[in-house]
């Protein structure tokens, strides 16, 4: 399994700036081509990655949630995945408050797709070689999952998207490569992403032996998340590292 980080940033200020791209992850396996949470500026960093990625080959888009920082381009990624419309294909994953009263995802490029699929907490899904599923609700705002990405029966990636810490999260994610979202330096109540105390008890707990760590804010970006990353390894004797733009993890 391939994955290309097609942006780190995350948090309003990163992503309005521009201080590190939000174009999401790119995910591929065998002929399977998924795109995971494709922000601001998405089009334009898959169709300048030096990996020649080509959007009318997906497979599918998957939203985790509705904040912009992780939907804002899947209207133009639906366009490009179907040809304008003229070719309807694809698979679009979302959760239901992405598709109801006030949708991220216009009614009229649902047309263009083979199939939507509503994400729900604990459900599986199958795309072509590979199966993922959304074992729990994140703590976020609103209606928001992480992801184990599943080949030939075993569990090879596990995602934690944003969210609150609660202490039964890392159970939830059991795959030997982990990416988690970790926006902020230190945790702050009233703000519902994890920050660095939140990834030590994370990485105490997880069976994991490499995260890397991507979704950066501002007070992360300031502490500089390689010297970080490099810290935390030191720390607990595994493999951490901090994602970049344009990044490609095998797994």
């Amino acid at each position: 399994m391939k994955v290309v980080f097609l942006g780190t940033g995350g948090a309003r200020f990163v992503v309005m700036r521009q201080i590190r791209a939000s174009g999401g992850l790119w995910i591929e396996e065998k002929e399977t081509r998924l795109l995971l949470d494709p922000g601001p500026g998405s089009l334009i960093r898959i169709l300048k990655s030096k990996q020649k990625l080509n959007p009318s080959k997906l497979s599918g888009i998957i939203l985790s949630h509705r904040h912009l920082d992780h939907c804002s381009d899947v209207n133009i990624m639906i366009e490009a995945m179907t040809d304008g419309g003229f070719r309807k294909r694809g698979v679009l994953f979302a959760p239901g408050d992405a598709l109801e009263d006030d949708p991220v995802v216009f009614r009229y490029v649902r047309e263009y797709l083979e199939k939507v699929e509503v994400l729900e907490e604990g459900k599986r899904y199958k795309i072509k070689d590979v199966e993922f599923e959304t074992p729990v609700k994140h703590i976020h705002g609103v209606e928001t999952y992480g992801f184990n990405f599943y080949v030939n029966g075993g569990c090879r990636l596990s995602i934690i998207t944003d969210t609150a810490y609660f202490d039964e999260l890392p159970s939830f994610y059991p795959a030997p490569v982990l990416i988690v979202h970790v926006v902020r330096k230190e945790p702050s109540p009233e703000i519902l992403h994890l920050s660095i105390p939140d990834v030590e008890k994370i990485i105490e707990r997880t069976k994991a032996d490499r995260i890397i760590l991507t979704h950066f804010g501002m007070t992360l970006l300031k502490e500089k998340p390689w010297k970080v990353a490099e810290e935390l390894s030191k720390r607990y004797g595994k493999e951490v590292t901090a994602a970049y733009d344009g990044m490609v993890l095998s797994c």
